[in-house]
């Protein structure tokens, strides 16, 4: 869900100021620390190690960077600035090394630890140690680090927040992304659907649903072009079973041609059965299976036909069937079928469609002799009839109903003349 590039953003910081060089430059310069904070004396490298440091500079400045790392490796000093400061330059070296990451890490946690840097240099390095941390996966060290350069610094950065964020979402802290990113998002100048995402993931991780669709909400009317919002809100709605608002949600969403996943699909038509309104969702699933976003399995034309059933069109619905029960034999299907088709009134066709589920070995015996005694019974064959409420009085759950039935044939066939 959320994808930030620490390489390359700690391959920037190590070298986004120059900082390296051993001038009048290290001077403390504009404030990057607390108000309350009590400046030490502005420092710079010994003319000993300045020397050297210059003569490694010039060697990366010629893509030498290894060459480089074995001069300032050679630094012996004792001074404590002079160590600090090495050990600084050292790690933003090896920082851009894409296998160096952990030695960088020792180099500048120590340049740090020394708390003997210019105060510009002590905030860089903070930054740059809690950036390759990230990229290390190191994300408690990380989360440390970033509110370390915030402490010293008294700054409040809508990016590091959202790094800071990110670090608690990496190490499942659910609760603990809230705070950070509320302020990443107050602060930043513009919108970050990342930002957003972290927060929905937070409250959503801690079945707060409540505050999980007010980010949602946020999330559709802040970024109203991301067509992945509108169908998230609306899978949230149907969370809590606020199927109303989910129905309105996945309308909008197909009204601005959002809706592109067959998952999406049957989920509108599902809201339009919940909502009570069937002929729309059987006319949405047709449409979308025709065109082919919707696959035309067995399972999707069973429940295709199903919801033709509920908007009061067995024949539409017995065509479904028919092609469900093709795919798999399922005798349940062509029972389905048959029973659709009699209550459309295509009696010659039901009993075909009841016979193949007899012959597929359906357990509902009873039931189905008593749908194709129906049907040859309204279709005039009273002697059919007559066979198949035999065959449903065998059954214990139809007998009585076959029963019943049985005298009326008896009745219609003597009338018609009808010998039994």
């Amino acid at each position: 869900m959320i994808k930030i590039h620490f390489k390359k953003l700690c391959m920037v910081s190590a070298f986004s100021m120059a900082t390296l060089l051993p001038t009048a430059v290290f001077a403390q310069g504009a404030p990057v620390v607390c108000p309350d904070y009590k400046k030490g004396p502005t420092n710079i490298p010994s003319e000993r190690t300045g020397k050297k440091v210059s003569k490694a500079l010039e060697a990366y400045n010629l893509d030498q960077v290894d060459e480089a790392l074995t001069i300032l490796y050679e630094i012996d000093t004792s001074q404590e600035f002079d160590r600090a400061f090495t050990d600084r330059f050292i790690g933003n070296l090896l920082a851009t090394q894409s296998d160096k990451a952990a030695k960088a890490l020792e180099y500048l946690n120590k340049a740090v630890k020394a708390k003997k840097l210019n105060d510009l240099e002590q905030a860089g390095t903070l930054r740059l140690i809690a950036d390759l941390n990230m990229q290390e996966k190191n994300y408690a060290a990380a989360a440390v680090k970033y509110k370390e350069w915030m402490d010293f610094t008294c700054k409040e950065d809508p990016d590091v927040y959202l790094r800071l964020a990110t670090a608690y979402y990496e190490e499942q802290k659910w609760a603990d992304i809230i705070d950070p990113i509320n302020k990443s998002i107050k602060l930043a100048e513009k919108p970050n659907k990342n930002a957003y995402a972290l927060k929905l993931t937070s409250y959503y991780n801690r079945k707060m649903y409540k505050e999980t669709i007010q980010v949602a909400e946020d999330t559709v009317t802040i970024f109203p072009d991301n067509k992945a919002n509108w169908t998230q809100l609306g899978f949230f709605y149907m969370l809590v079973e606020d199927y109303k608002k989910a129905l309105s949600t996945f309308e909008m969403a197909l009204n601005q041609g959002y809706l592109t996943k067959e998952a999406e699909i049957k989920a509108l038509m599902q809201l339009y059965s919940t909502n009570n309104i069937p002929y729309k969702a059987a006319t949405l699933f047709e449409k979308y299976m025709k065109e082919g976003l919707v696959k035309k399995d067995e399972k999707n034309l069973s429940s295709l036909a199903s919801t033709w059933n509920q908007a009061k069109d067995p024949k539409k619905a017995a065509v479904y069937y028919g092609q469900a029960a093709a795919l798999s034999s399922d005798p349940d299907l062509y029972y389905k079928q048959g029973t659709s088709l009699a209550l459309s009134e295509q009696y010659k066709d039901a009993l075909v469609a009841l016979q193949k589920a007899l012959d597929a070995g359906a357990d509902n015996v009873g039931r189905i002799h008593m749908v194709m005694m129906e049907a040859s019974f309204y279709s005039g064959d009273f002697k059919t009839a007559y066979v198949h409420v035999q065959e449903a009085k065998k059954d214990s759950s139809t007998s009585r109903s076959a029963r019943s039935w049985e005298p009326y044939i008896k009745e219609k066939a003597k009338n018609r003349g009808i010998k039994l």
